[in-house]
C-alpha cells in the first residue's frame, strides 16, 4: 500500500484585492508545489473560477470561498483535484471544513481551515464553532489556519496576555482531543513590524491523534512572510528522495534569438561512445543540458530575485525573533515586500509574454501511546537541513554580502554597515 502523502499551505495573506497580491501569492503556490492551500483574510466577497485557478498557480484549479463581509475576512481552501477529492464542503462562519481523499492510496481525513476573529467578544462562538466542527473520535482530523488566539505564553513575546481567552483555547483543545504540530524554524507567525515589535504566534496547526498516526512524517514548517504580516506554513511529508526536476521543453524557446545555435553546439558535441543507439541518446541528453542552461538567460533574473528576497526577508523575521530589528533592517525588509509584488508582477508579465507565442504551461506540492510519543519526538528533533556553526556571518562577506549589494544598488540605498542574523 502507497503511503500517505499531502502537502498543504497555509497563509494569512492580508488581502488577495489588488493584483500584485494576487500575483504573489500565485507565484508562493506555484513554488510550494502543494496539493491543497488555505488562504484567510482574502478580503474578496466573490471569487470565480479564473480567479481562483490564477491564484492556485494553475494547479490548484478546484476551490471554496467563504466570501469576506465588505473588505473583512474571506477564507479561500484551494486543492489540485488530480491528487485529492474533497467532499462534504461546509462553509462556517470562522472556517471551511472538508473530507479529504488522498487518490494514490485511498486515505481520508477532515480538513478545517479557520480563520478567527480579532474582536474579542466574537471569539468564544467561534471556538464553539470549532468545537462543533469535531468529526467522530474515529476520524482522522486536521485543522489549520490563523487562530488569532494564543494558549500558552511563550506564544507572545510581551506580557501583554489575556488569560481568559488563553484558557477557553485551551479548554476547547481538551474538548476536541487536538494536538498541535510542532513548527519547526520559527518561535513566532505574525509581527506588527515596527521598531520595536510585537510577536505572536497566531497561524497554528492541530491534528488529533488517528491523523497523527497515520501522517507521521509529516512536517510543519514556516516560511518567508512576503507581503504579509504572517509567514505562511507549509505541512509537507519529509521522508523519502525528491525527484529531480524533468526536462521539458518549451514550444516558445524555437522562436527565441541563439536557439538554433544552442542545438547546433550541443548535438555536435564530441561523443565517447561507438554504438548508434547509444551516440544518440548522448546527443539528446548533451542538447537537453544545453537548452536547460541556455533557458535561464532568455528573461531577466526576476525568479532568482524573488526567491533572494524571500530568502533576506525570512533571515530578518528569524532574528527579529532574538532582537530588535535595527531602523536599516526595518527599512530593508519593508522594501523588499514591496519589491516581491513588483518581482512577481514581472514573473506574471513573463508568462503573459510566453503566451503570445502560442504557448503557456498551466500545470508545471508497539503501541499507540509509544507511537504518538516517537511522531512528536521526531517533528521536535527533525533536522531539515545543516550549516555552518556561525550560520549566515560565516558567509557575510560572500553570500549575504552579495544579496545585500544586490538589493541595495536596486533600491537605491547604500548598503548598511552592520546586519547581523544571528
Amino acid at each position: 500500500m502507497i503511503g500517505p502523502d499531502i502537502s498543504i499551505a497555509d497563509w494569512n495573506t492580508r488581502g488577495l484585492n489588488d493584483q500584485a497580491r494576487k500575483d504573489t501569492v500565485h507565484a508562493f503556490l506555484a513554488d510550494t508545489r502543494c496539493h491543497i492551500a488555505c488562504i484567510q483574510e482574502t478580503k474578496l466577497d466573490h471569487i470565480d473560477q479564473q480567479t481562483a485557478s490564477y491564484i492556485g498557480g494553475f494547479r490548484l484549479r478546484s476551490f471554496a470561498h467563504r466570501p469576506a463581509i465588505g473588505t473583512r475576512g474571506g477564507i479561500l481552501l484551494l486543492w489540485d483535484e488530480d491528487h485529492v477529492e474533497v467532499s462534504n464542503v461546509h462553509l462556517g462562519t470562522f472556517l471551511i471544513s472538508a473530507n479529504i481523499s488522498i487518490r494514490a492510496c485511498g486515505t481520508t481525513f477532515k480538513l478545517t481551515t479557520v480563520y478567527g476573529p480579532t474582536d474579542h467578544a466574537e471569539k468564544e462562538a467561534f471556538l464553539n464553532e470549532t468545537i462543533a466542527a469535531k468529526p467522530s473520535d474515529d476520524s482522522k482530523w486536521l485543522i489549520i489556519g490563523d487562530f488569532n488566539l494564543i494558549y500558552k505564553a511563550e506564544d507572545k513575546n510581551n506580557s501583554n496576555l489575556n488569560f481568559r481567552l488563553m484558557g477557553l483555547f485551551r479548554r476547547a483543545l481538551t474538548t476536541c482531543q487536538l494536538k498541535e504540530l510542532k513548527l519547526q524554524n520559527r518561535k513566532f507567525t505574525w509581527s506588527n513590524e515596527r521598531q520595536s515589535s510585537t510577536l505572536v504566534r497566531l497561524d497554528r496547526a492541530f491534528c488529533n491523534t488517528t491523523w497523527d498516526l497515520m501522517f507521521e512524517n509529516h512536517v510543519l514548517f514556516a516560511l518567508s512572510s512576503s507581503l504579509s504580516d504572517h509567514c505562511p506554513l507549509l505541512l509537507s511529508n519529509q521522508s523519502g528522495l525528491r525527484k529531480s526536476p524533468v526536462f521539458r521543453f518549451e514550444s516558445f524557446w524555437i522562436k527565441m534569438p541563439g536557439f538554433m545555435e544552442v542545438v547546433k553546439q550541443a548535438w555536435s558535441a564530441p561523443s565517447s561512445h561507438t554504438q548508434p543507439t547509444h551516440i544518440f541518446s548522448h546527443k539528446l541528453k548533451t542538447t537537453a543540458q544545453g537548452l536547460r542552461s541556455w533557458s535561464k538567460s532568455l528573461f531577466s533574473d526576476s525568479k532568482l530575485q524573488l526567491l533572494m528576497a524571500l530568502d533576506v526577508i525570512l533571515q530578518l523575521d528569524v532574528a527579529q525573533e532574538s532582537r530588535a530589528l535595527s531602523e536599516d533592517e526595518c527599512w530593508l525588509r519593508a522594501n523588499l515586500k514591496r519589491r516581491v509584488k513588483g518581482l512577481a508582477a514581472l514573473e506574471r508579465s513573463r508568462k503573459r509574454q510566453a503566451s503570445r507565442i502560442r504557448y503557456l504551461r498551466d500545470g508545471d506540492a508497539n503501541t499507540k501511546f509509544f507511537h504518538l510519543r516517537v511522531n512528536a519526538r521526531k517533528r521536535k528533533n527533525h533536522i531539515a537541513r545543516l550549516k555552518h556553526n556561525s550560520g549566515w556571518a560565516v558567509s557575510h562577506e560572500d553570500k549575504a554580502g552579495l544579496i545585500f549589494d544586490h538589493f541595495s544598488r536596486s533600491l537605491g540605498w547604500p548598503p548598511p554597515r552592520s546586519l547581523d542574523f544571528n
